[in-house]
């Protein structure tokens, strides 16, 4: 990608309209290629879920132990997850259209949304039928192909828990990341049901169907977790610390940004974050130089972090009166001294009109923010009561 650097000629219509396409299909082929892993990832998981659960039933028929019966359901709900996240993603990767302009990335998170649900259905049916088996008891019988069957499921199940979850990680998928966690939880299952079954063989005393109350609890637990990370998200998090610290580095490389502020970041799917920023430069720029700027940030953020601003606002910084410096730094030093003010910007004096304005981040730790805010307000305008001061209150949203 081709960066235009202050001084030189600037960018015509040709060349502004090559990049942008450039970005464009940069972002279509890195989302194929997620989706591609996502779905072999997903076909992956039906095969071996399937396939565990197919020989499952079979012990669980031969030696009438419930505890493997509901093994191989959790099998077949965990295919069905990866039924889930294949589907999903599919309809995630739909083109944007007139009414989803941003397209449909969020898609993924109801499907994680799905797959927790299911998690939740599988432990409380296997809680029911292990509650069933205590107040009615079935003596189970355990042979040499029952413990070949459930041993060869857990080595399964920790394998595919392992590179199901690590591919999550790396492609971030809350799906894959999901059933990838089920996975390996399931391990722990079949485990149990293994040490039940030589228990039982051992001493006589059957201890599945308890067994399986503490296994159905740890399984609810699981999905009830699973479901508020993903509530959480599509809620909307405070975006990751290090990369908005990383993204402000990037827009303040460049000579001409004396700061970055106000960094918002939306998220339309793994991976999709679309924002916007706004930089402090003198007042003396003209509106060619600001529009060069301000394109060359755009597509150094998306070339180094894969994000597209949207938006790059400007705040201008007064270079023609000594004294307005010195009311800065006075009216920073009462604006900050509260613990909760976290940073002043955007300050600038108009000396024709008696006004002065910036924007003062407050925490949403602050218990009364409003409070903070009306303090600072009354106190600068105290201080200087020749000028009309217009602040905004504001929120860091990568507060760090």
């Amino acid at each position: 990608m081709v960066f235009f650097k202050k001084g030189t000629l600037g960018m015509n219509k040709e060349q502004i309209t090559s990049v942008e396409k450039d970005i464009k299909t940069d972002i279509q082929k890195s989302k194929m290629s997620r989706d591609r892993i996502i779905v072999r990832t997903g076909f992956v998981g039906i095969f071996a879920n399937v396939f565990l659960a197919a020989f499952k039933v079979l012990a669980g028929l031969l030696s009438g132990s419930v505890a493997i019966l509901m093994d191989a359901v959790n099998n077949i709900s965990d295919a069905a997850s990866s039924l889930v996240t294949i589907i999903g993603t599919k309809l995630a990767g739909k083109a944007p259209d007139k009414k989803h302009p941003f397209g449909h990335g969020r898609i993924e998170y109801l499907s994680a949304m799905i797959i927790s649900g299911l998690v939740l259905y599988a432990g409380i049916t296997s809680l029911v039928e292990s509650v069933k088996k205590i107040i009615d008891p079935v003596t189970p019988t355990y042979g040499a192909l029952t413990f070949t069957i459930v041993s060869v499921g857990v080595v399964v199940k920790i394998v595919l828990g392992l590179y199901v979850k690590g591919v999550g990680e790396k492609v971030n998928s809350s799906s894959l990341r999901d059933s990838g966690a089920d996975a390996l939880l399931d391990s722990i299952i079949s485990a149990s049901t293994l040490v039940a079954a030589i228990v039982f063989v051992i001493t006589g005393l059957s201890l599945e169907a308890w067994l399986g109350v503490i296994i159905s609890l740890i399984i609810i637990k699981s999905g009830v977790e699973m479901l508020k990370e993903t509530i959480s998200e599509i809620l909307g998090e405070r975006v990751d610390g290090e990369m908005a610290r990383n993204i402000k580095n990037t827009v303040c490389s460049f000579d001409d940004v004396l700061g970055a502020y106000d960094l918002v970041l939306n998220n339309y799917g793994p991976e999709t974050f679309n924002g916007s920023v706004h930089i402090e430069v003198y007042d003396t720029f003209s509106a060619a130089e600001l529009d060069e700027l301000i394109r060359n940030i755009t597509y150094k953020v998306y070339e180094e972090h894969n994000v597209l601003l949207n938006a790059v606002g400007v705040y201008s910084v007064n270079t023609k009166d000594e004294r307005a410096l010195k009311i800065q730094k006075e009216i920073r030093d009462i604006a900050l001294k509260n613990e909760y003010a976290l940073q002043m910007h955007g300050f600038y004096i108009n000396d024709n009109t008696k006004t002065v304005r910036f924007d003062v981040v407050i925490s949403l730790d602050a218990k009364d923010r409003k409070a903070i805010y009306d303090e600072i307000v009354r106190e600068v305008s105290e201080r200087f009561p020749e000028y009309n001061f217009a602040i905004a209150m504001d929120i860091d949203f990568s507060e760090l």
